[in-house]
C-alpha cells in the first residue's frame, strides 16, 4: 500500500448562485498578464449548455482523456508514435474560435473624442492583433441560457435523453439550468502530464497540485489537447503552456485558494484524502459502470491504523494525517457518499467532486395557472426538471444509480430538517425517509451542519505543507530561509 496525499475539492452545486466572483477573482490574480486574456483557470458555465471552450465534453471532436485498448489505458490525443507527427500541429486541439477571442474596448474615444451631436461609442478591439472585431463569443456566451436552441440543445450531456426527456429541458414551463464552476481537477491519472514531451507537467509528491515547469515547458500543447476537461492553456505571447495551479502559495501559507475564499454561496469544500498510489493504473482501468465505486475505494480511512502506520512509512507528517481525519471532502465523498467526479469516463480520476444539484418540481399548465405535479411537499427525484440521465451522463459515467442515491439523500435531509424546524411534515414520515435514503438522523445533522451553518475552518481545512522537507531534497533549510526573497532565481552566468 504506497498511501500518499491530496488536495481534493467538493463543490456543492445546490449552493452556487452563479454569481462568478471566483472566476474574478482568479482571473485578477493569475490570468491578466498579456496572453492569457482569453484564460479562465476558473469558469462558471450553464447547464444545459456547451460551456468553455464549446463542447468541451465532446471526446470525439478533441479526444482528451484516456480510453480502454485490449484492456489497457492509452491516452486518446497521442501516442508516441503520434508525438512526432503531431508535435507542430495536433488535429485534435481547440482552437481560438472554440475559445473566444479575447477584446477590450477604444475607451479612449469616450473622453477625447470632439464635440459633437452623437454619443460618442468605445469600439470593441481584439486583445491579440489589435484590430476592430465583431464579437461573436465570451467565455460565458450562454451564461443563464438554460432553454436555448443554440447552446443549451448543443450539450453533448444531452445524448442517451428520450424525446420526452429533452422537451422535458426545454418547453417553456419547465425550463431549468444549473450552474457548474470548473477548476483543473487536479487529477490522480493526469492525461496532461502523460502527454507532455517535454516533460514540464508534474504532479507534486507531497500535497499532488499538477504544474507546469515553465523552464522545461517548449510549448509543444500536447497537455491542451491531452485535457479532456481543457484546463491547460497555451500563453501565446510567453509560448509556454499554463493551467491553475490552486493557488499553492496561498495553500503553503495555510489560505484557501482565491476562488474558495471568495466563493459567495460558499459551495467550496478543501480538504486533503490519502489514497493508495499503487492502485492508479487498476482503478482508472475499471469497467465503465465500476468507475465511481472504483474511483472511491481508492480513498483510504485516514483512521485505519494500518493506514496510518503506511502513511509514516511514507513519508506523511502526523499533522497532515490528522488534516485528514477533519477533511471535509472526506465526508462528503467516503462517508455520505454525496459528492461524485465529473466526467469518470474520462479515467483521469479527477480530484475535484460535486454534489449534484436539486433542481425544481416539473411544471404543468393547467388553463392560466402553472403548478408542480407533484402533491408532496419535496417532489419525487424521477419528477424534477433535470433528467435524471443528464446528470448521469456528467456525474455517473451514464449511470444513474450513484447520482439518484446522493438526489434522495439530499432530499430525505431536507425533509428531516423540514420536520425539525418548521413542523408541518411528521417527524415519522421524515425518519421513514431518511431510513429509504441510507442516511441517519445523525449523519442528517452532520450533513445540514458542513452544507449550511459551517464555519471558514470547516469548509477548509488546510494540512501543514511541510515545505522544509521539500527544499531539505535541494539545500540547507536554513540557509533557504536566510536567503528568501534576497539570493538569485538562476546561478550567476558569465556576463551577470
Amino acid at each position: 500500500m504506497n498511501v500518499r496525499s491530496q488536495i481534493s475539492m467538493v463543490f456543492h452545486l445546490d449552493k452556487c448562485i452563479g454569481c462568478h466572483t471566483c472566476s474574478i477573482a482568479c482571473k485578477n490574480i493569475w490570468t491578466d498578464r498579456k496572453g492569457t486574456e482569453y484564460m479562465w483557470w476558473n469558469n462558471v458555465e450553464t447547464k444545459p449548455g456547451t460551456g468553455f471552450p464549446t463542447a468541451w465534453e465532446d471526446q470525439q471532436k478533441y479526444r482528451g482523456g484516456w480510453e480502454l485498448q485490449d484492456g489497457k489505458l492509452r491516452l486518446r490525443s497521442t501516442s508516441k508514435a503520434k508525438t512526432i507527427t503531431n508535435i507542430f500541429h495536433n488535429p485534435s486541439m481547440p482552437s481560438m474560435d472554440d475559445y473566444y477571442e479575447p477584446w477590450t474596448y477604444t475607451y479612449g474615444d469616450l473622453f477625447n473624442a470632439p464635440e459633437g451631436a452623437d454619443q460618442p461609442v468605445a469600439r470593441p478591439i481584439s486583445q491579440v492583433t489589435g484590430e476592430y472585431i465583431n464579437i461573436e463569443a465570451g467565455p460565458n456566451w450562454d451564461d443563464d441560457l438554460g432553454g436555448s436552441p443554440v447552446y443549451a440543445e448543443s450539450d453533448p450531456n444531452l445524448k442517451n435523453l428520450t424525446p420526452d426527456q429533452r422537451e422535458q429541458l426545454f418547453a417553456v414551463e419547465r425550463l431549468v439550468f444549473f450552474y457548474f464552476p470548473r477548476i483543473c481537477n487536479h487529477c490522480l491519472n493526469p492525461s496532461c502530464v502523460a502527454s507532455c514531451p517535454s516533460g514540464a507537467l508534474y504532479k507534486r509528491g507531497e500535497d499532488g497540485i499538477v504544474l507546469i515547469d515553465q523552464k522545461r515547458c517548449r510549448g509543444w500543447r500536447a497537455c491542451v489537447a491531452a485535457c479532456p476537461y481543457k484546463k491547460s492553456f497555451y500563453n501565446w505571447s510567453t509560448g509556454k503552456s499554463e493551467k491553475c495551479v490552486l493557488c499553492y502559495p496561498r495553500l503553503e501559507t495555510g489560505q484557501a485558494p482565491a476562488c474558495f475564499h471568495s466563493c459567495v454561496g460558499r459551495i467550496r469544500y478543501l480538504g486533503v484524502l490519502l489514497y493508495d498510489a499503487d492502485r492508479i493504473e487498476e482503478v482508472a482501468a475499471s469497467p465503465t459502470d465500476q468507475l465511481v465505486d472504483a474511483h472511491r475505494s481508492l480513498v483510504l480511512n485516514p483512521r485505519d491504523p494500518a493506514v496510518i502506520a503506511a502513511a509514516l512509512a511514507n513519508g506523511i507528517h502526523e499533522s497532515v494525517i490528522e488534516s485528514a481525519q477533519s477533511s471535509p471532502v472526506y465526508k462528503f465523498v467516503k462517508e455520505w457518499k454525496l459528492a461524485l467526479p465529473p466526467h469518470i469516463e474520462f479515467r483521469t480520476l479527477p480530484m475535484l467532486y460535486y454534489v449534484p444539484p436539486m433542481s425544481p418540481v416539473m411544471a404543468h399548465r393547467d388553463e392560466t395557472t402553472v403548478g408542480g405535479v407533484s402533491e408532496e411537499f419535496f417532489h419525487d427525484i424521477e419528477d424534477s426538471r433535470v433528467p435524471l440521465q443528464f446528470l448521469a451522463n456528467l456525474f455517473g459515467a451514464g449511470h444513474q444509480g450513484k447520482v439518484l442515491y446522493a438526489l434522495k439523500k439530499q432530499k430525505a435531509i431536507r425533509t428531516y430538517r423540514r420536520a425539525v424546524t418548521v413542523g408541518d411534515i411528521p417527524m415519522d414520515v421524515a425518519t421513514a425517509m431518511l431510513r429509504e435514503a441510507d442516511c441517519s438522523p445523525e449523519e442528517a445533522e452532520a450533513v445540514y451542519n458542513l452544507t449550511s451553518l459551517c464555519t471558514f475552518e470547516e469548509r477548509f481545512v488546510i494540512p501543514p505543507m511541510h515545505r522544509e522537507e521539500a527544499i531539505e531534497m535541494m539545500r540547507d533549510p536554513l540557509e533557504h530561509k536566510g536567503s528568501t526573497g534576497f539570493g538569485f532565481m538562476e546561478s550567476p552566468r558569465r556576463g551577470l
